[in-house]
């Protein structure tokens, strides 16, 4: 990302390189309401997926709904493949309906009372597309992902994944240039998001125009997207592929979000120095303002202060079974900083951990990871 937040595209061999001129998405989506304002920059190449991410009222889904043109932007532009489809300064502004834009919406919005075949062939009629070639083109689309057999079908007898299947094939019927998802696998329970989310990255995969994706799920941002833009009060926070965010977050919500506790201090000479006097080993190289993520794990609990390593006293603000382990949330003295650990359900046990009782934390020199 640029200074402005503008996302670049990866190149094969992972390096960036801005879209060519006139390709793909180029975008500042400026959206103005009362006590909030989206100011994002979106330059995405063709057959390239990136994923929104942001806690919520972070500004994701108004900037999908002004690139569907739902949100008319009171700021920026909005141009796909060269063609300018709104830019408020010039009082340009195509309607939703006249954008290369298809979407999968959250809970699909399928017609009710249409067949699966009669619901993808919806938009190619709308288009003037004759009936018996929009028929034609809808049973192509419903084969392949793999709804040949359920043409027939209204959605009520589709399950969630087949419905999904059918929204997204109803999405490409109008050959979109852009394509948009609102958290499509969201209404899908886990078993069957398994199975969708590799069918839709297939699916993806295949996609030569622009796809933008909102969701809530890591996995599905780490899996569907082939960049990430994650976005905080309505504006950009951190990009780059799903590895570099994963392995370097830079803020409190994207390591949440991939699993990490997120500390900040000063490098100099070889250690992280924190608030309150306390530190963490740090590569040798860095100097200035730094980042040290570390997963739970690395996080260990005693009663007695250990003789031999750096240890702080923190005191369990928070307490929560997760998978076969606890989550515990354990500040420091003062409040100077909070992390989570996650100590076997025998640990728990045997340490008595329970919400404000006080203990000794060490860290795991060789699982943190420091970066400016």
């Amino acid at each position: 990302m640029d200074g402005g937040g503008r996302v670049t595209s990866a190149g094969p061999e992972g390096t960036k390189r801005a879209p060519a001129r006139g390709e793909g998405l180029d975008a500042r989506l400026v959206v103005e309401r009362a006590g909030f304002t989206l100011d994002v920059e979106l330059a995405v190449r063709p057959g390239q997926v990136l994923a929104l991410l942001g806690p919520n009222g972070a500004g994701k889904t108004t900037a999908l709904r002004a690139l569907a043109g739902l949100a008319p932007l009171t700021g920026g532009h909005l141009r796909l493949d060269g063609e300018t489809l709104e830019e408020p300064a010039r009082r340009v502004r195509a309607a939703p309906e006249r954008r290369p834009v298809g979407v999968v919406f959250q809970d699909y919005l399928l017609f009710p009372h249409l067949s699966a075949l009669e619901n993808v062939a919806f938009g190619p009629r709308c288009h003037g597309v004759p009936r018996a070639a929009a028929r034609a083109l809808a049973a192509d689309l419903l084969a392949r992902v793999g709804l040949a057999e359920h043409a027939g079908a209204k959605p009520r007898r589709l399950s969630g994944g087949q419905a999904q299947r059918v929204a997204l094939a109803r999405a490409l019927a109008t050959s979109p240039r852009l394509l948009l998802l609102d958290e499509p696998l969201a209404a899908l329970d886990a078993g069957a998001r398994l199975d969708v989310r590799a069918e839709l990255r297939r699916h993806l995969a295949e996609f030569e125009a622009v796809a933008v994706l909102v969701t809530h799920d890591p996995l599905d941002a780490m899996v569907l997207a082939d960049r990430l833009l994650v976005v905080e009060a309505g504006r950009p926070v951190q990009e780059g592929s799903p590895a570099e965010v994963a392995r370097r977050p830079r803020t409190d919500y994207v390591a949440r979000l991939v699993g990490l506790n997120l500390l900040r201090g000063t490098a100099e000479g070889g250690t992280l120095h924190m608030a309150a006097g306390l530190s963490l080993p740090a590569a040798e190289h860095l100097a200035g303002p730094a980042f040290a993520a570390f997963p739970p794990s690395a996080v260990t609990l005693r009663a007695a202060r250990p003789p031999e390593e750096p240890a702080w006293p923190v005191t369990v603000t928070g307490f929560e079974p997760h998978g076969d382990s606890i989550r515990v949330t354990l500040t420091t003295e003062r409040g100077a900083f909070t992390v989570t650990a996650e100590p076997a359900t025998l640990t728990v046990a045997e340490l008595g951990i329970t919400p404000k009782a006080r203990f000794w934390a060490s860290i795991a020199p060789s699982q943190v990871r420091t970066y400016l």
